[in-house]
């Protein structure tokens, strides 16, 4: 699971005008499959039913398996939502081995990504990510040229921590940047835990070797802001440092990310999160000499994020 990718509690959206967005605007279509592997299937959810599946999963990682704290409404739904969820599209790995089998029997949701495109987050309060860093000056200097899209509240249930659902989940993600046009992957990473310093060396280990050049900076709010250069770059052992990092952030570096200016603590979430900037074309540029064409990146995105925790 990512709870590398999880946010701070929402903030009420407000629309700017009357939009039909999201799955809620395509629910009486057929589901839009990416891909399949054995018995699990990648697509984008249809309808509301998947959705509120998909945040009872989120609520059974994120809750129950980790150290976020669920308010009284999380508690009594069991469920991971908020205002966001409304319009994102949500990604959905799916185990259709019992489906149909005895009279109760379905379809198993065991992962799911949310994302949120720039020309969907426009019509309403911006990206979610926004509320801890400032996207807003990158995201005006980039434009109309470069389309930017958000990435969350993704996580994979326990028994499905594998390849085989981590290649999926990427196999939908890529298509879907492809499909739309996609030029710039965002979203928050986390450590475990609110107290940066026990991840001193890493997070300083980050900001000598990932922060992002000028063209593709971005800083935390400074109210929120943990400066992550606690250590200067010739105290810092490699090996442990590299060690320290979260596998997700890991995969991420590999890719081409580039890492945001300062560290923020989600306490909701019990996380210390920094921000990922993933230019597709970083991604491409890695990857397409080995595999030839753009299509097909998914196998090698998902062996870059394993495990996924």
């Amino acid at each position: 699971m990512f709870p590398g990718l999880t946010f701070r509690p929402a903030r009420p959206l407000k629309a700017r005008r009357r939009f039909a967005v999201g799955n809620f605007a395509r629910r009486f279509q057929p589901p839009k499959v990416y891909g399949r592997i054995g018995s699990l299937e990648v697509r984008l959810a249809s309808k509301k039913s998947e959705i509120r599946r998909a945040q009872r999963l989120r609520y059974k990682v994120f809750y129950e398996e980790m150290s976020a704290t669920p308010n009284a409404l999380a508690i009594l739904s069991r469920r991971d939502e908020d205002a966001y969820d409304a319009i994102f599209d949500h990604l959905l790995v799916i185990d259709r081995a019992g489906e149909g089998k005895g009279r109760w029997r379905r379809s198993k949701i065991v992962g799911t990504y949310r994302v949120l495109r720039q020309d969907v987050a426009d019509l309403y309060d911006g990206f979610y990510t926004q509320g801890e860093y400032d996207l807003a000056p990158l995201i005006a200097a980039k434009s109309p040229n470069v389309s930017f899209m958000e990435l969350g509240r993704s996580c994979v249930l326990k028994p499905y921590r594998n390849r085989r659902t981590i290649e999926l989940l990427w196999q939908g993600i890529w298509s879907y940047v492809h499909e739309h046009g996609v030029d710039v992957m965002v979203g928050c990473a986390s450590f475990e835990g609110t107290d940066p310093s026990a991840h001193a060396e890493a997070l300083s280990f980050l900001h000598h070797t990932a922060l992002a050049p000028a063209a593709w900076r971005v800083r935390a709010h400074e109210h929120l802001r943990i400066d992550m250069n606690m250590m200067p770059d010739a105290a810092i052992s490699r090996r442990s440092a590299v060690k320290a990092l979260p596998p997700l952030i890991k995969g991420y570096l590999r890719l081409g990310a580039y890492i945001g200016d300062g560290a923020v603590i989600d306490h909701q979430f019990g996380t210390t999160d920094v921000l990922i900037i993933l230019p597709v074309e970083a991604i491409r540029s890695r990857y397409t000499a080995y595999f030839g064409a753009s299509d097909g990146l998914a196998a090698p995105l998902a062996s870059e994020l394993m495990p996924l925790n």
